[in-house]
């Protein structure tokens, strides 16, 4: 991370500074944005707003404190690429438990009521992710987003005890959205509170009231089979319990088993068998004695002792999805400019065996967030904020089509040699799907369709690695100035800014031509877009990778783009260009032109928004211009 940029500071640098003095009251009378709930998809956008400083945003929440106990604990590839932007992924992977490998037990062919291991398999793909598929309870994961917010320059916190009890929108105000807010716990409880908001993002559960203000419902049918999930302390002799385990056994049920971190607590999610209406009540009170011990059967031969069980829960399969994520459409059909959103649950629930909930629905918080931003801060027009329902819900509509096929076979019997009209599944055909579905478990097979955020494929061979529509795929670089080793992609952070990633050309002459187009070019759309006063990467950070070794690099001699003088005293930023590092040529695993090279356009949220030639200035500015507001800038005055 980049400090002391406007002066020598000897606090934490991990702490945005922060105005002296200034009194947190309990809520304002009008905010930009008022979240609704403390969940995954509410604190990623909690703590993405804060990067922009005019924005004043608060999140509330029903309960009396932060959540102690999580029910999701899947963190993707993906997630973890995101965290790192957020500079939480060393303190994630440091405390996660990593899923390296994933093992497949079915019924014994001698021996039936007995299980045995048929298949081991590498858990995520070599070269989808320079991070791994790791396994954190939900609170913890919360816990580093909120503590993310406490260090923001807003010194953010959740409002605990209040709940959202009605919202009325009347666009003849500045503020046009009225949320009522009551007190659900202490000395004021019962208490209504009354805020106006700019915009309104539910991020409350799957009842979500929020929701229900804007006319949306959740649609979907829940798969009629029940599964229970316990967190234990046990003691056991089955020998792959501290590996990603799904077991199919005869006529007991199947089971996942998933290690938990710290080396000793383990999830099993314990197949409970399908959910008529005569027993739907009945499974729903299931103690927690009857979870394991079908789990003790499941597992035969082998023993299982369940020392302790720290949480437990019952539930049906479903998976549900909204029409829409805003207010768009008004209850007459009007068409309208989107103020209150949903994310997370509130517009789309998964089963628990994919591991997607709570992975989408940070995922929908980190593509609100830097919208919400921008257009608060004046840098685009609100119709930027149409894109936010136009992209994710056909995101979640694909990840449930998945879900939906991969609950049903892990719920599924295995087929039996003798009885084959019996139907069921086949141990190695589970074991061949979990592999091809790598890319959605992994939670990198998201791809935004061409749109206004995401360019055609014209020229998309001169970076094929750099997928558009598809998140930013890093890879190792050497950046010039210090020779440091790093990842590319760990250069950029959750900020709200946009990346132009340069890769050279062979003579280096389009590169140089590029950079002093975006510099000095009053058509240039980093000079256009980019406010008086603010430094010249604060909308867009230019970055470039050249094909010589660092070493043949001369400083004084790249661009002066590349060595922008920023902050108060004008101080020379270093870090802007890089190299091929000498083991992982990028320019080779990423697909990228040598003799051509290509500019990557990289959206904030990380996902590749176009790919162009060098010299395809004019292409450039008609992509990104009506993204805008080009008035910002005196030059275009």
């Amino acid at each position: 991370m980049q400090f002391h940029l406007n002066g020598f500071r000897t606090d934490d640098p991990t702490i945005e500074p922060t105005a002296e003095g200034a009194p947190r009251v309990d809520m304002p009378d009008a905010v930009d944005v008022l979240i609704v709930g403390s969940g995954p998809a509410g604190l990623v956008l909690a703590a993405q707003l804060p990067q922009f400083p005019s924005v004043t945003t608060r999140i509330v929440e029903r309960r009396a404190g932060p959540l102690l106990m999580g029910q999701a604990d899947g963190v993707a590839c993906r997630t973890v690429e995101m965290f790192n932007a957020f500079g939480l992924g060393e303190r994630l992977l440091r405390e996660a438990y990593w899923v390296n490998e994933t093992v497949f037990w079915r019924p014994d062919a001698d021996n039936r009521g007995a299980i045995r291991r048929t298949g081991r398999v590498q858990d995520t793909e070599t070269g989808m992710s320079e991070f791994p598929h790791v396994i954190v309870n939900q609170a913890r994961i919360q816990e580093y987003l909120l503590d993310l917010m406490r260090r923001s320059a807003q010194r953010l916190e959740p409002d605990y005890g209040l709940e959202l009890v009605d919202l009325q929108r009347d666009d003849t105000n500045d503020y046009p959205l009225r949320v009522t807010l009551r007190r659900t716990d202490g000395a004021g409880a019962g208490e209504d509170v009354t805020v106006r908001a700019r915009y309104v993002v539910g991020c409350d559960g799957a009842r979500s009231r929020v929701r229900a203000t804007i006319g949306q419902t959740l649609n979907g049918d829940a798969a009629n089979h029940a599964w229970g999930v316990m967190d234990a302390l046990a003691v056991t002799d089955f020998p792959d319990i501290r590996l990603k385990a799904a077991i199919q056994s005869a006529s007991k049920g199947n089971l996942l088993i998933i290690p938990r971190e710290g080396g000793y607590l383990v999830r099993f999610y314990v197949d409970l068998g399908d959910v008529t209406p005569e027993n739907r009540d009945s499974i729903k009170q299931l103690k927690v004695e009857r979870i394991i011990e079908t789990a003790q059967k499941i597992l035969h031969p082998y023993s299982l002792d369940v020392k302790e069980v720290a949480w437990f829960s019952v539930y049906e399969v479903g998976q549900r999805l909204t029409d829409r994520f805003d207010d768009a459409i008004a209850a007459d059909g009007e068409v309208r400019e989107p103020r209150v959103f949903i994310a997370g649950d509130a517009c789309h629930t998964h089963s628990a065996k994919a591991g997607q909930g709570m992975n989408v629905s940070m995922q929908d918080g980190f593509n609100l967030g830097w919208k919400l931003g921008a257009v608060l801060q004046g840098r685009s027009d609100a119709s930027l904020l149409r894109t936010y329902s136009d992209e994710r819900q056909p995101v979640a509509q694909e990840l449930i089509d998945f879900d939906k096929e991969w609950s049903a076979m892990m719920a599924a019997p295995p087929k039996d040699p003798e009885r084959p009209e019996a139907g069921g599944v086949d141990p190695a055909e589970l074991q061949a799907y979990f592999v091809r579905a790598g890319r959605y478990t992994a939670g990198v097979a998201t791809r935004y369709r061409s749109g206004a955020l995401t360019g055609e494929a014209t020229y998309q061979s001169l970076a094929s690695g750099f997928t558009i529509g598809t998140r930013f795929h890093s890879s190792p670089v050497v950046r010039i100035a210090d020779a440091k080793p790093m990842h590319l992609g760990h250069a950029a952070r959750a900020d709200g800014r946009w990346r132009l990633y340069a890769f050279s050309d062979a003579s280096g002459n389009a590169l140089e031509a590029l950079c002093e187009h975006l510099a000095t070019s009053p058509e240039s759309i980093v000079r256009l877009a980019t406010p008086d006063g603010a430094d010249a990467d604060s909308v867009f950070d230019l970055r470039a990778v050249l094909q010589k070794p660092h070493r043949e690099v001369r400083l004084e001699d790249l661009p002066a783009s590349l060595l922008p003088r920023k902050g108060r005293y004008g101080l020379i930023d270093y870090e802007k260009a890089f190299t091929c590092d000498a083991s992982t040529d990028i320019f080779d695993e990423r697909g990228i032109d040598r003799e051509r090279g290509a500019l990557v356009v990289v959206r904030p949220d990380q996902y590749v928004a176009h790919v162009l030639p060098l010299d395809a200035l004019a292409e450039l500015n008609a992509f990104l211009r009506p993204i805008f507001r080009t008035d910002l800038s005196s030059r275009n005055r």
